[in-house]
């Protein structure tokens, strides 16, 4: 029945698309009609994926909304690795199909400079600095850590992921200007304010999706009209919730995952920065907040496809569809970054930062020698002679047991006199 009604669907669609293309003159523009091909080719293909592809382990709305993002995932990969093999020029200039006003480089705006939060040299506006920072992308932090810890769904991972990203700015200001912020920006602004309320936010959505309680009931079989616009809002939450516990320090297994999935996190957020900057796109344009929408949406099924491969890797024998699109996603746009601007890459860090990076993975992996080699071997060793001290005493009490008569004298000291005594007698 599913098969049928997907060839049903794709029939009317071809159907009308060649309608369409019948009725009207063809245009004699090539880069028109190109552009119309390429759109009614996608659409065939999102038609056949939304109806044909696996399901994912979300099934609220509907199982069809996330079958379309991950068809909108290979789309997207397709579109990326095109790009990839395009000259620099080419590729920029290939930006214009979509919008005319791209294709132009851009100046970067330094967040930086005069970092005064109480500027007495401005009779006017004394909190200049302060309004100058506060700008669209404020809410969009708070906004998009809210959706990033209902992804994650746990407080330290959120956290360190905030707090290491702004030490990833610092890093590398000297490669994308945008990245020189002033301190307060970084750790007030951004760390505490916008992304520590976001999280906070975001853990508190959770707990309420985790303690509610929920009733599934068919929508034609709630009496009242509340009931039924109640039961409509409630079609957008959890079916049901899976409480996310990471663990990362139960095993090496998990640790070396977790920290994978931190690794992957950060790099997609730096391909943030670096796409616009390489392909010349403003931060404002709506292909940005496109892809901001386009990974809230495939992010939370690929981290709980990770999740549980991590947690029941018996039932779930391979990682899912959509994680691995991710991964493949993120990977490619950084090699778009490195193939189109190989010069800012290769920027060498400032020798403090070097430092400070060197001496973080050396902290790292000495913490992780010792939480998961030095102090198994050296727990094993104790619990080693915990038990040979055990086995020991019990093997001396069992000997004392076997020696003793009761009233403190040795039975086989005792049994040859007695034998004596026995052999006088008679």
């Amino acid at each position: 029945f599913r098969r049928a009604h997907t060839l049903t669907v794709l029939f009317i669609l071809t159907c009308a698309l060649g309608y369409v293309t019948l009725l009207e003159e063809t245009p004699q523009d090539t880069a028109y009609n190109t552009k119309r091909g390429i759109v009614a080719s996608i659409l065939v293909f999102l038609c056949f994926g939304v109806t044909q592809a696996k399901d994912g382990p979300f099934s609220r709305p509907h199982p069809a909304y996330w079958r379309f993002w991950l068809c909108v995932s290979v789309v997207y990969e397709l579109f990326l690795i095109f790009i990839l093999f395009q000259t620099v020029q080419d590729g920029r200039q290939f930006m214009k199909y979509i919008d005319p006003h791209l294709g132009v480089p851009l100046p970067e705006r330094d967040y930086g400079g005069n970092c005064l939060i109480y500027d007495p040299g401005n009779g006017t506006d004394p909190f200049h600095n302060i309004w100058d920072k506060l700008d669209g992308f404020v809410p969009a932090h708070f906004f998009g850590w809210y959706l990033k810890t209902l992804m994650i769904r746990d407080w330290w991972m959120c956290m360190i992921i905030s707090v290491m990203f702004e030490f990833l700015e610092y890093s590398l200001e000297h490669q994308l200007p945008n990245f020189s912020e002033c301190w307060w920006d970084h750790w007030i602004m951004d760390v505490i304010l916008c992304n520590g309320l976001g999280i906070y936010c975001g853990m508190k959505t959770l707990s309420w999706l985790s303690l509610k309680t929920y009733k599934w009931q068919g929508l034609w079989n709630i009496p009242t009209y509340k009931g039924k616009m109640k039961r409509i809002v409630f079609q957008f939450t959890p079916y049901s919730w899976v409480k996310f516990e990471w663990k990362p320090a139960s095993s090496l297994r998990r640790w070396l995952a977790v920290c994978g999935i931190i690794f992957v996190f950060l790099l997609a957020e730096l391909n943030t920065f670096y796409l616009k900057f390489v392909l010349w796109m403003p931060p404002e344009h709506y292909l940005v907040l496109l892809r901001l929408v386009f990974f809230v949406n495939v992010g939370g099924v690929a981290m709980r496809e990770i999740y549980d491969f991590m947690d029941d890797p018996k039932f779930h024998k391979k990682l899912g569809q959509q994680a691995w699109l991710v991964a493949a996603i993120t990977a490619t746009e950084f090699l778009i970054v490195v193939k189109y601007d190989p010069y800012t890459l290769t920027l060498s860090l400032p020798f403090y930062i070097t430092q400070c990076w060197i001496l973080g993975i050396i902290l790292v992996l000495t913490w992780t020698a010792w939480r998961f080699f030095i102090r198994d071997i050296t727990l094993r060793y104790k619990e080693i002679r915990r038990q040979k001290q055990e086995h020991r005493q019990e093997h001396r009490h069992e000997k004392d047991k076997c020696l003793s008569n009761g009233d403190g004298h040795s039975a086989l000291l005792e049994e040859p006199n007695g034998s004596k005594l026995r052999e006088r007698k008679l």
